[in-house]
């Protein structure tokens, strides 16, 4: 009787190893790349450990990782900076600021939303995006004020 259960947990524990593979989850440790998923722009850290891709596109999806300012500077600053590298990220790969889909922002600091939201209006045409803004816990990395990151259509 223990030899059957023993046997059935072993089957059991298998058959979820083998739908976590093809499904890319990353169930004990199993993970699978996503189909058609590219990195495009610049991979982060050492070659043998990497740590995030700039971006990534998938289909006609753009993926675009944090951008911060990490300069002396004051919340208004800070954002039109970050914007202005997500532009340039964003038509490098094919796409635009008005094919942006969503987008969040990271303060280090919630009494700065109304300046942020001045430098931020009008830069994404008559159709902004969708858009979650958080304040961080500890503030956001690199002593930056804000931080964005989006998500954009390509053609």
């Amino acid at each position: 009787m223990k030899k059957s259960v023993k046997s059935n947990r072993r089957t059991a524990v298998k058959a979820m190893v083998a739908t976590a593979a093809a499904v890319g989850g990353g169930v004990l440790g199993v993970a699978a790349a996503a189909p058609g998923k590219k990195v495009v722009g610049e991979i982060q850290g050492s070659q043998q450990v990497p740590l995030f891709s700039s971006a990534v596109a998938h289909g006609n999806t753009l993926y675009l990782a944090g951008k911060g300012a990490h300069f002396e500077g004051d919340i208004s600053a800070h954002t039109k900076h970050v914007l202005d590298e997500l532009q340039k990220e964003l038509e490098k790969h094919g796409s635009s600021m008005e094919k942006v889909l969503k987008v969040n922002v990271y303060l280090h600091d919630l009494a700065d939303y109304k300046a942020m939201n001045e430098a931020y209006r009008g830069r994404f045409g008559d159709n902004p995006p969708v858009r979650t803004t958080v304040a961080t816990y500890g503030g956001v990395p690199g002593n930056s004020l804000v931080e964005i990151d989006c998500i954009a259509a390509l053609d």
